[in-house]
């Protein structure tokens, strides 16, 4: 992806927007910009993401002169901070120092959920001090779903780790190849490979029970109530009831095809394999957990495992923090 450069002159000053990938060959055009803009002059950062540490400190060099950053992006500032720290952080830096943060984390839902369904595990990693969002998407296609991911990718820190419970395994799969992730999490999750798609994978194993009771009206495919036992049967009734009632339909094509991208490939990932889960078989679980080459662990809950034992979810997520704190995402 190219670089656009986008120059808004006004009386009051000038705002070049960024869009793209910023790499060091972007890095004359833009300067060329500035050169001929009327001061003051504001780099409109919204839309980049930075794949050349030539660019962080450009960024930085640019800032020093006077030219405002507008909308930096947490992991952008995070490194420009780094880079001007002197010899002793660049050193650091350039040896691959440990992150002075902890990584982000960032949820991606399943079908007939949303982001309340990691409600249970939220709340303990934000009194641990991570940064941590759930991206709300629409399941209506799987590029969409990903690119939902992405812009909240844009609104937390980086480097970050995805976190995907069923559906949204397949979207971390794909929206894991933005350069800000370093990790990957799988909660009873599903994990295609290159020509496979989210219902594919599923036919290779016996029809999960939670699918003799699905009703497709108006495009969508419905769960309905009996439905709720084979999707989080260890959960309270009462909470079983809200989990139907907030239960949120995917488009009916949504599974017949991804998004591109295998970020498993070459990111570190971790899988929870649900022992008890009658929505996605959990031998289709260890099959797809095996061949990532993740660190397994499996636990006795249903398909909810982040609702019935967010304990156990939390400890994993731990864990693959704790992995990848001295990595770095792409800049």
């Amino acid at each position: 992806m190219t670089l656009r450069i986008v120059a808004d002159v006004r009386e009051d000053g000038t705002t070049i927007r960024l869009i793209g990938r910023m790499r060091a060959e972007h890095i004359a055009p833009v300067r060329e910009e500035i050169a001929a803009s009327r001061a003051p002059t504001a780099l409109d950062l919204d839309e980049v993401t930075l794949t050349d540490i030539d660019a962080v400190r450009f960024l930085g060099a640019a800032e020093r002169d006077g030219i405002v950053l507008q909308h930096c992006a947490p992991f952008i500032r995070e490194w420009i901070a780094r880079e001007s720290g002197g010899s002793q952080a660049r050193e650091q830096l350039e040896k691959g120092a440990s992150m002075p943060t902890k990584p982000s984390i960032v949820f991606c839902h399943g079908i007939w959920a949303d982001g309340s369904s990691f409600s249970k595990v939220i709340p303990p990693l934000q009194a641990e001090g991570y940064e941590v969002m759930a991206a709300q998407y629409g399941l209506d296609t799987p590029e969409g779903d990903v690119a939902t991911v992405k812009r909240t990718l844009g609104r937390v820190g980086g480097p970050a780790i995805l976190v995907g419970h069923s559906y949204g395994g397949s979207v971390i799969t794909a929206a894991g190849m933005d350069d800000r992730v370093v990790g990957l999490v799988y909660i009873a999750a599903l994990a295609n490979d290159a020509g496979e798609t989210s219902q594919s994978q599923q036919e290779k194993f016996p029809v999960a029970d939670v699918f003799k009771y699905v009703e497709v009206a108006d495009g969508r495919i419905w769960m309905r109530p009996e439905g709720v036992v084979c999707f989080a049967g260890d959960l309270s009734r009462q909470e079983q009831q809200v989990v139907w009632a907030t239960h949120y339909a995917p488009a009916a094509d949504l599974f017949g095809r991804n998004a591109p991208g295998i970020a498993w490939k070459s990111k570190p990932s971790w899988y929870i394999v649900a022992n008890n889960d009658r929505t996605v078989q959990p031998d289709l679980q260890r099959f797809l957990a095996k061949r990532m080459g993740a660190t397994t662990k499996a636990v006795d809950s249903s398909h909810v495992a982040m609702l019935s034992q967010p304990a156990f979810v939390i400890e994993v997520i731990r864990e693959a923090a704790k992995a990848v704190r001295g990595a770095s995402a792409t800049v």
